[in-house]
């Protein structure tokens, strides 16, 4: 198709395949069977969510530029918890994936989430900043190994299509008394919320919204990211916030 405008002519051609689909138009097809993984304590990624992540560790800078080179896709992943780690090592060594020099490597949760990069800034020092849109969860099946040096997984999707398909309209749930949960629980712990855009978001919004910002460790957010159906995941938040702040046995049903 060819339009002209003013001195020049603007060549449109609307049939130009896509290298990737749009995000609405995925399906099991798009997801490859190995996926880089970023694992992140107490970071947790739902279904059209969508998660800021500050990018400057040289094997995850080296992930974030090998899914831009081909599907944009990785998969956010937290690590179990380990008892009796060894307090010495370092903080940001407990991240997941530490394969460079500490005795323990943590291993991880057995469901993930795989988010693509619908934001990405570029660092004068080379580091990114990246935001990831939740596309479906995913099951670990087996890590093969290291690519250049972040740990890569083969996954399968297949038991989350659901997580593909539309939001719920009618989600089964108390919406004022978790909002009113919050309310108590941000009062109890000194956290202040956007309560007039919390407000305004439709209950599907609210349910991937809520779990993601209300500070949980990794075994709650876990729960949340395996319940079977957003309503399910509300109970498990509502449960979260009426316990103000107590968490769950690690040992609990997280896989």
């Amino acid at each position: 198709m060819t339009r002209h405008a003013g001195r020049g002519t603007v060549i449109i051609m609307d049939d130009i395949p896509r290298h990737i689909p749009q995000i609405g138009d995925m399906t099991l097809a798009d997801f490859p069977a190995e996926l880089g993984l970023f694992p992140l304590d107490e970071a947790l990624l739902l279904p059209q969510g969508r998660l800021p992540l500050n990018v400057f560790e040289p094997r995850y800078i080296a992930l974030v530029e090998d899914a831009l080179a081909t599907s944009r896709l990785i998969g956010m992943i937290q690590p179990r918890p380990l008892e009796g780690m060894d307090a010495s090592i370092p903080p940001d060594a407990e991240e997941a994936g530490m394969d460079d020099g500490y005795s323990t490597t943590p291993p991880l949760y057995g469901i993930g989430c795989i988010g693509r990069i619908t934001t990405m800034t570029e660092r004068e020092d080379g580091t990114y900043a990246i935001t990831l849109t939740g596309i479906a969860r995913f099951r670990l099946l087996r890590e093969t190994g290291l690519r250049r040096g972040y740990r890569v997984a083969r996954i399968d999707a297949s038991s989350f299509v659901s997580d593909l398909t539309d939001s719920e309209d009618d989600i089964p749930f108390d919406r004022e008394g978790l909002l009113n949960a919050l309310h108590d629980f941000c009062e109890a712990q000194g956290v202040s919320t956007q309560w007039d855009a919390l407000r305004q978001m439709d209950d599907a919004a609210l349910l991937v919204t809520l779990p993601m910002i209300c500070p949980f460790g990794t075994a709650p957010r876990q729960m949340m990211l395996e319940a079977p159906t957003p309503a399910a995941r509300a109970q498990i938040l509502r449960s979260l916030l009426d316990g103000t702040g107590q968490e769950p046995d690690e040992g609990a049903s997280p896989s």
